[in-house]
């Protein structure tokens, strides 16, 4: 029997590969399937069936492709409907694979089709828990995402808190622990950067999973500081739920190289989006303008679905050298199928022709401080999220999280020089091309963000809650 686990940093998602005497089974694939193929074949292996946890929010599976290009069956728990030819499997049903049994746990509470796999090896004792997003480590599945739930989030996390006891915490405490996703995700609030556990350890140190924890404490913690889901997220059930384009002629069309003649001709005749992968650095120092800057080399897929409300939104690309499929193949694993073409050169060969190019102005953190120091600093822009910014922000500084910035843009002065910062860079970057793409031509970026902004002598403050105060 071989487990592996497949884990995507930049969507925080683990993906599952198990296989037991010349089968093979797949849990929540990627959207590009050639390395599960890959794996099976070097094994010399069959896959026998690819299996979904849930309806995935925030990334599109890889389930229909790979059943396509495998011959495998895509099984789903109870109460999933698909558009395509699926296997509902039934609450306890087993499925064997090799010498291995795979039983099936229905779980519902952070989707109602929400399903877990047990995995039995060859001799019959629970092994492995593939969780999905019904428990992670250190937390579990927030109970808000489920599609057009007659449900409010109160009765699934009701389910959920019946499933975590009734199927999960039952079983024993030398169990291994593999959720789909870790630290970063949206899918939960407070994940360990760990992407596995054993279960008993998980009994000790989740909250969730308190012995004395009565539902009703258990609804009100899971459900308190849920901010809203990102809105690709039902985009992506969609896809999940419905099928989508084959990868393969995704990249196709996201594949055109452009000149810089035609990369202008296509970018004024469609409307599409110029969207600029470089680093914060190097994108500061010279850009087309009105394009937007989202960093491949951080959390790039939850970005743009975050700050792209329109998953049909045509973009075209300017990447670094020899990035360009990397960047299409990214925006596909969350449901952007309509990259349109690339700039051939990249931004060099756009400079090369005298065409018109913008520059951000980006200031060290001790600028920053002696700017501050002799009053010269009006207005400071802190994108970080609400939790950073209460934690410490600079006095003055105004909070206007990057996820909901187009939400603030009337509160900011286009004619005072803005000087933004987050916690380390990425994101204000991120604000400060959005802000140019606006209209707000003064704006300033600190490098290195509050990390070493806290460095400098900058007054600095902390939210004190008023229920504190006495």
């Amino acid at each position: 029997m071989k487990v592996e686990q497949i884990y995507t940093g930049c969507l925080a998602q683990g993906a599952y590969y198990i296989e037991s005497n010349g089968e093979a089974v797949i849990i929540d694939p990627l959207r590009e399937v050639k390395p599960y193929l890959e794996k099976a074949e070097k094994d010399n292996a069959t896959i026998k069936y690819v299996l979904e946890t849930h309806f995935h929010a925030d990334f599109v599976s890889g389930h229909v492709d790979l059943a396509k290009a495998s011959g495998a069956t895509i099984v789903f728990g109870p109460n999933a409907q698909t558009t395509y030819e699926a296997y509902i499997a039934k609450d306890g049903e087993e499925l064997k694979v090799g010498n291995v049994t795979i039983k099936v746990l229905h779980t519902p509470g952070h989707t109602m089709e929400s399903t877990t796999y047990l995995l039995r090896d060859e001799n019959g004792r629970d092994y492995a828990l593939f969780s999905g997003d019904t428990l992670f480590i250190g937390d579990v599945g927030r109970p808000d995402l489920a599609a057009k739930s007659d449900l409010t989030q109160d009765q699934l996390a009701g389910h959920l808190y019946d499933s975590l006891r009734n199927k999960i915490m039952t079983l024993a405490d030398d169990v291994i622990v593999y959720p789909a996703h870790g630290a970063g995700s949206a899918c939960g609030k407070n994940m360990s950067k760990e992407t596995s556990d054993t279960l008993g350890n998980q009994k000790k140190t989740n909250y969730a999973l308190r012995a004395d924890m009565t539902k009703e404490e258990f609804i009100k913690e899971v459900t308190d500081g849920l901010t809203p889901p990102p809105s690709y997220f039902p985009l992506n059930v969609k896809m999940n739920k419905e099928g989508y384009d084959n990868i393969e002629s995704v990249l196709e069309q996201g594949l055109q190289a452009l000149s810089p003649e035609a990369f202008e001709a296509a970018a004024n005749e469609t409307g599409a989006l110029v969207l600029d992968t470089r680093s914060p650095e190097t994108f500061a120092a010279g850009f087309i303008p009105n394009s937007i800057n989202i960093g491949i080399d951080g959390s790039f897929a939850p970005w743009v679905g975050t700050l792209i409300p329109d998953i049909k939104q045509q973009i075209l690309l300017v990447t670094d050298a020899g990035r360009e499929e990397e960047v299409v193949t990214r925006l596909a694993r969350v449901g952007y199928d309509y990259t349109i073409g690339y700039l051939k050169g990249g931004f060099a060969a756009w400079k090369e022709t005298g065409k018109e190019t913008d520059t951000i102005q980006s200031i060290s953190a001790d600028e920053f401080a002696n700017r501050y120091a002799q009053n010269n600093v009006v207005k400071v822009v802190d994108v970080r999220k609400p939790g950073e910014y209460q934690s410490e922000h600079v006095e003055t500084a105004q909070s206007a999280p990057l996820d909901y910035l187009n939400e603030h843009l009337a509160e900011l002065p286009k004619e005072e020089t803005m000087y933004l910062h987050c916690a380390g860079g990425y994101r204000s970057m991120i604000a400060a091309s959005i802000l140019k793409a606006r209209g707000f031509d003064n704006v300033v970026n600190v490098e290195g963000g509050f990390k070493a902004i806290a460095e400098t002598a900058v007054p600095k403050t902390a939210y004190v809650c008023p229920s504190t105060l006495k």
